[in-house]
Parts: structure tokens; C-alpha cells; sequence
């Protein structure tokens, strides 16, 4: 047994030392590789049009792919050659390539013939002193492989997207974050059917949703914040049924939300903030049994929220309706939302009593009710306000109090009134009438059973402000 096992022993020892000469011949024959000469002059060529003629790659050993890699170049082995297959410009590392002032985009650049990935960050940083528009021409030499095109955070790039981007039939991520581009989005984006990010954000974009975005069947994120698009949304979206998602906030978007957006059963974001969609918020929406993130906020939706079925939304974790013109009450079934983390209902028509059970969502930290106009007692407890701290908000509710024996002034809720000890009587000019029973039919008879009093009929009052007069007029007697 000893014998086998040092027999054993030594095989592994073999194994491994043939698996180490093999990976050491591997790098050996990757560094030993060459690069074609064509390729390597088309790179330099297109390095310098963007850092400057300074540059010359005479520290490279022996070439941008062998010891000295260039940081964001990145190569591959070709038929026994070195071809540039990433080409990243801009600061992103400490020893990245940054850009000069003056950015050339030369010819060359479109002879690398195998680049899957190409972008800039923070490369075109001028747009009153250098401004920058993309080039139109040459990217269909770039069909073939390109897989990733991205501009971030340029905002000396101005102009409209080039319509050639059509051509890149192979793209799978096109970005276009937080530059100056302006125009319409060119129809043709709807041809790059491999698409499975677009992200548009953060420009100056202006007209309508291509209805050809109906066409990108793959896309997993879309992303069209932060422009100045209007019109309504295209049918089309709702057949993007692999959509994970759909961020379309800070626009001027309108219409309703149609029925088809209940067809992106794989959404867990949806975020339309800020823009100028109405027609109160359908049950279609809360048909989306995915979503995570729905954020409607600063919308003149309107409607009330009491009627929808919201127990299908049970892996909702934000949920942001402010400022959106809703009205009646608050759902009790809201609470049924046991993963919902931050709700928000500010701003509204909201009327009504708070439901005592929003507080036993056990992952809530921000609950935001102000400016509505709800009414009675705050029903939760002083635990749940030192939970919450500033996160809840229930300020600008005139009618709305919190009881002064259940906490102390200092962990009070922000901007709500202390309930008053003692009967609250009728208000001048109220419109309160007497009911076929004697009660009061007033909206505000309430708050004097919320405050811990008796409601009484009018006469039970009139009983005891006799008996009071009838006391008093004795004791004078009595003194006097």
C-alpha cells in the first residue's frame, strides 16, 4: 500500500508539473506572438488622434500587446497574430490614456478590424471652447465584430447620433451616457437587433420613441432618462418581454399607461418620474409580477389607489407615487407588501385615516405622507417614529395629530401637531347637521372618539350644559 501511494504521489506531481510547462509554453508563445504591422500602425495612429502626436508607444515591449500592455487595450491571438480586440479611452485608471484638448478621430481607427469593444470616458470635456460631433462615416467597417460602443460623461460631445450606428448589426451594448447630444434618436437603433442594453441617458435628445425600438427583442435594459422626449409611448415597448429595466424618468412623456406594459412580465424597475403621464394608475401595471422598483412620482396620474389589487406586487421594495393627484384613501392592503422598504404618497388628495398597519411592514424605512389631507391620530407607535427618524413624513396634513401620552415632544413627528386634550367642538361655519338618530353627521366628529373621548348626540350636550348652568347659578347664590 505504501508503495502504490508514493506511486500515486508521484504521478499527481508529474500531472502537475506537465500542466505548468504547458501554461509556462502558452504564455511563452503569447508573448513570443507578433503583431501585424498594418495593425499595429492603424492603433497608434488612432491612440495619437486622441492623446496627442506625443505619444509614440516607443516604451512598449515589444508591442501594445506583449509585456507592456497599453492600460484599456486589450488583444487577442488571430491566426498566430496579435489583434487589438478593446480599445478604451480616457482616465478611467490612473494610467489609462487621457485625452488632449484637441480630439481627432483619424481613419485608422476603423482598420482595426477585429475591435469588439471601444469606448470614451470623459474624453470631449469642452463644448464652448472644443466641441465635438461623432464622425458619421466608417463604422460599417466595424460591423463585423463590434459588440460594445460607448461615450460616458462627455459633455463636449454635441451633434445627433450618426445614423451609420445602424449598420452595427453585431452590438450588444451601445451607451451614450451623460453627453450633449442632441436631435431625434435615429430610427435605425430599432435595426440593432443583438442589443441587450441601450442607454441613452443624460443628453439633449428631443422628439418621440422610435416605434422601431419595438424591434429589440433581446434588450434587457432601456434606459431614455434624462432628456427632452415627448409623445407617447409606442405600443411596441410592450412587446419587449425580456425587459428587465425600464427607466424613461425626467422627460416630457404623456398619454396613459396602456395595457401592453402588463406584457413585461420580467420588469423589476420601472421608472417614469417626471413626466406628464395621466389617466390614473391602471391595474395593468400591478400586473407586473416581477417588479421591484415602480417610481411614477411628479405625474398628473390623478385616480385613487384604494380600488387596485395590490397583493400581486409581492416583490416590490420601493414604491414612489408622490406628487401624483391621487385621491380618497389609503389602502389598508398596502401593508400586505412585506418586502416594501420605502413608500412614498406626498403630495396627494389622500384623505382618510392612516391604516395602523403600514408599521408592521418589518422591512419599512421610509414612509413619506406629507402634504394630503389626512385626518384623525397618527396610530403608530413611539418605536416605530425612532425607527424611521427622518425618513417619515407626515407634515402639511392640517388635521391630522399624534396622541401626547404615547411619546415624548422630542421624538414627536416632524411638522404634526400634538392632539388636543379635551372635546374639540364644532368649528365656526360648520356644515355638520343632525342625522334622523340625534348624532352629528360631520367629517369631523371623529377626531373627538380618535382622541380618546366620547362622541355624544346633541342631547346628551344640551343635557349637561343645563345641569352645569343650574351649578352655577346656585353656588353664586350661595357666595353672593
Amino acid at each position: 500500500m505504501l508503495i502504490s501511494g508514493n506511486h500515486f504521489i508521484l504521478a499527481v506531481c508529474i500531472l502537475c508539473l506537465g500542466v505548468w510547462c504547458c501554461g509556462q509554453a502558452d504564455n511563452t508563445e503569447a508573448a513570443a506572438a507578433p503583431m501585424e504591422k498594418v495593425e499595429q500602425a492603424a492603433l497608434y495612429s488612432a491612440i495619437q488622434g486622441f492623446v496627442g502626436n506625443w505619444w509614440n508607444g516607443s516604451d512598449l515591449y515589444p508591442d501594445p500587446c506583449g509585456w507592456t500592455p497599453i492600460q484599456g487595450v486589450s488583444c487577442d491571438i488571430i491566426g498566430g497574430l496579435w489583434y487589438i480586440t478593446t480599445l478604451s479611452i480616457g482616465p478611467v485608471h490612473d494610467n489609462s490614456l487621457a485625452c488632449a484638448s484637441n480630439v481627432e478621430f483619424r481613419p485608422q481607427l476603423f482598420q482595426l478590424k477585429h475591435l469588439k469593444s471601444l469606448s470614451f470616458f470623459s474624453c470631449f470635456i469642452s463644448p464652448s471652447r472644443h466641441p465635438f460631433t461623432i464622425p458619421s462615416d466608417n463604422w460599417e467597417k466595424l460591423a463585423g465584430n463590434l459588440m460594445s460602443l460607448e461615450f460616458r460623461s462627455n459633455p463636449g460631445l454635441i451633434g445627433q447620433i450618426p445614423t451609420s450606428f445602424g449598420y452595427l448589426k453585431k452590438l450588444q451594448s451601445l451607451v451614450l451616457l451623460e453627453n450633449g447630444l442632441t436631435g431625434e434618436i435615429p430610427t435605425g437603433i430599432g435595426n440593432l437587433t443583438n442589443l441587450n442594453r441601450l442607454v441613452l441617458a443624460v443628453n439633449r435628445f428631443t422628439g418621440k420613441i422610435p416605434d422601431s425600438f419595438g424591434m429589440l427583442k433581446e434588450l434587457l435594459i432601456l434606459d431614455l432618462s434624462r432628456n427632452s422626449l415627448s409623445g407617447h409611448l409606442p405600443l411596441g415597448l410592450g412587446g419587449l418581454t425580456s425587459l428587465l429595466k425600464l427607466d424613461l424618468s425626467n422627460n416630457r412623456l404623456k398619454g396613459k399607461l396602456f395595457a401592453h406594459i402588463a406584457c413585461l412580465k420580467n420588469l423589476t424597475l420601472l421608472d417614469l418620474r417626471h413626466n406628464r403621464f395621466s389617466g390614473g394608475l391602471s391595474q395593468h401595471v400591478l400586473d407586473m409580477l416581477s417588479l421591484e422598483e415602480l417610481m411614477l412620482s411628479c405625474n398628473p396620474l390623478g385616480g385613487d389607489i384604494i380600488s387596485l389589487d395590490w397583493q400581486n406586487l409581492q416583490k416590490l421594495v420601493v414604491l414612489d407615487l408622490t406628487n401624483t393627484s391621487l385621491i380618497g384613501e389609503i389602502p389598508e392592503s398596502l401593508s400586505g407588501l412585506k418586502r416594501l422598504r420605502h413608500l412614498g404618497l406626498g403630495n396627494n388628495n389622500l384623505t382618510g385615516n392612516l391604516p395602523p398597519k403600514l408599521a408592521s411592514l418589518p422591512d419599512l424605512n421610509a414612509l413619506y405622507l406629507n402634504g394630503n389631507n389626512l385626518t384623525g391620530v397618527l396610530p403608530f407607535s413611539q418605536v416605530f417614529y425612532g425607527k424611521m427618524g427622518k425618513r417619515f413624513g407626515a407634515w402639511n396634513n392640517p388635521n391630522l395629530c399624534y396622541p401626547v401620552g404615547s411619546m415624548t415632544t422630542r421624538n414627536a413627528p416632524y411638522g404634526v401637531k400634538p392632539c388636543q386634550r379635551g372635546v374639540t367642538l364644532l368649528e365656526p361655519n360648520t356644515t355638520a347637521k343632525l342625522g334622523d338618530d340625534g348624532n352629528l353627521n360631520n367629517n369631523n366628529s371623529h377626531f373627538i372618539a380618535a382622541s380618546g373621548f366620547p362622541s355624544y348626540n346633541t342631547r346628551r350636550l344640551g343635557q349637561l350644559i343645563l345641569v352645569d348652568t343650574l351649578i352655577t347659578v346656585l353656588l353664586l347664590h350661595l357666595f353672593l
